[in-house]
């Protein structure tokens, strides 16, 4: 998870921190523990940032504050380190040269020989963010980039351009990263290209980059394309420029596709909607049921759900109406959290399920909470039967790759076979859409995705002796 923007516009504007901010919102649902933003006026950065919502963090004083025609910004979801203050981003770092300003969505898995590199390279590492209390593989990476520290090992000068493509090699995990210095904007993405990362085009001049497609058409950038896996790209005043830095080994994230990812967003030239659509699709010719009508879990279960009841001609209901203003359940940092917050979020409507069999779709079961508490919530205001239908495999195997389920005993199917989570539940069925048409509605080969989480078969290899978790950095064992 986690959502990047950035932006170069042309000199004589001066709004770039401004349409990061509408960048941002458009890219909420990827992260809602903090939000900051980084701008440059090609003098001096200035960065704002803070816990919360993006409408909670910024107004108009703050944007005021951030003159510039580029900018980088960043919403937190939390995979390595605690969601406080001091690890929200965009991430400062001091260089020979000035300063640079780091945003990063994925998650790292060799954290602990990076910082065995700075040890090496450079001694006492324990400066910049990394000694205001910084526990995440962010601040590591920005330690590595910053250019006096390689300088002095390297005994010569160094843009950041060369740095980056020196650094970024070092990287083993998913990352998508979008960095500035005073006058550029650089953009990256791991060479299995694990999280989205995608470059627009203003009419007025400048480009943008993104986690998603979406965030592009807030600001009224055109798609031009992926930053592909091992790609690095610099933004200046003469347009992109180019770099690759490692191979393509393609393996895509499937849960963008399930879940991650907003359903207007297009991700290797697939709508994620149409993926959805298509799944629910395949899960009703796989667990067809009797039942009166179909209803999503809103917001991500509804394409899948509209999916199901197109292929098995059950009408389709709004069985649940949510609360908008309550965030996404999956990503609070708690279990007790979570819990709390399915009840605030979700409510039954009663007058559409009493007295009715009901095929409750879902895009994912991950820990289980939302989908317990649902079932007896829709029992308890009249349902006769809910019968359970998820549009994705059992997910059976941790992420490492910027997922917070990283726990194996936090995971239901981990623990539990079907049968036991439909008795769990209190369904009266319960099924799973198969890996094969999971795949299949993604309309890409099963060689170019990471099925991990549901496989066990991780497309970077790690030492399981430093396990990667999301308090790793704060252990005091590095």
């Amino acid at each position: 998870m986690c959502g990047v923007f950035s932006v170069y516009l042309p000199k004589s504007c001066q709004d770039a921190a401004k349409m990061t901010y509408f960048g941002l919102y458009a890219l909420q649902h990827r992260g809602q523990e903090s939000a900051g933003i980084a701008s440059s006026n090609e003098e001096n950065i200035m960065v704002y940032k803070d816990l919360g919502l993006v409408s909670q963090v910024f107004n108009e004083a703050s944007l005021a504050s951030l003159p510039g025609h580029l900018a980088v910004g960043h919403t937190r979801y939390s995979t390595t380190g605690s969601p406080k203050w001091q690890n929200a981003q965009p991430i400062l770092g001091n260089t020979a040269f000035g300063v640079i300003a780091l945003a990063h969505n994925g998650n790292l898995v060799n954290s602990v020989e990076l910082n065995q590199i700075l040890l090496d390279r450079y001694g006492d590492v324990q400066t910049g963010e990394l000694a205001n209390g910084n526990t995440t593989d962010t601040a590591l990476i920005t330690a590595l980039l910053t250019g006096n520290l390689l300088k002095a090992a390297l005994g010569k000068d160094q843009s950041l351009l060369s740095t980056a493509l020196e650094i970024l090699p070092l990287l083993k995990g998913a990352f998508s990263l979008v960095f500035m210095d005073e006058k550029q904007i650089y953009a990256a993405r791991d060479p299995q290209g694990l999280r989205p990362l995608v470059i627009g085009e203003l009419a007025e001049g400048g480009h943008v980059v993104a986690s998603e497609n979406a965030a592009l058409d807030i600001v009224g950038a055109t798609f031009l394309r992926e930053v592909e896996p091992g790609e690095l790209i610099m933004i200046d005043d003469d347009g992109l420029h180019s770099s690759r830095f490692a191979e393509p080994k393609r393996s895509g994230c499937v849960f963008e596709y399930v879940y991650l990812a907003r359903p207007d967003a297009q991700i290797f030239g697939r709508a994620v909607h149409e993926a959805r659509v298509e799944m629910g699709r395949a899960l009703a010719r796989e667990f067809p049921c009797d039942a009166d009508i179909v209803i999503p879990v809103p917001e991500s279960g509804t394409p899948a759900a509209v999916g199901f009841a197109k292929e098995s001609d059950i009408p389709f209901a709004q069985g649940l109406t949510k609360n908008s203003y309550v965030g996404r359940t999956f990503i609070q940092p708690t279990d007790a959290l979570r819990r709390v917050g399915i009840r605030l979020k979700l409510n039954p409507l009663k007058s559409v399920i009493t007295g009715k069999r009901l095929v409750v779709v879902d895009d994912s079961i991950v820990r289980g909470n939302t989908q317990k508490a649902l079932v007896q919530m829709l029992k308890d205001s009249g349902a006769k039967e809910v019968h359970v239908r998820i549009s994705s495999p059992p997910v059976n195997f941790p992420c490492y790759f910027g997922i917070d389920f990283a726990k194996p005993d936090e995971l239901i199917a981990n623990n539990l076979s079907v049968e036991a989570i439909r008795e769990a539940f209190g369904a009266d069925s319960l099924g799973f859409l198969s890996l094969e048409n999971m795949i299949g509605a993604t309309n890409r080969d099963a060689s170019t995705l990471c099925l991990a989480c549901f496989t066990g078969n991780y497309p970077v290899k790690f030492s399981t002796t430093n396990i990667p978790t999301k308090h790793l950095l704060e252990r005091g064992t590095l």
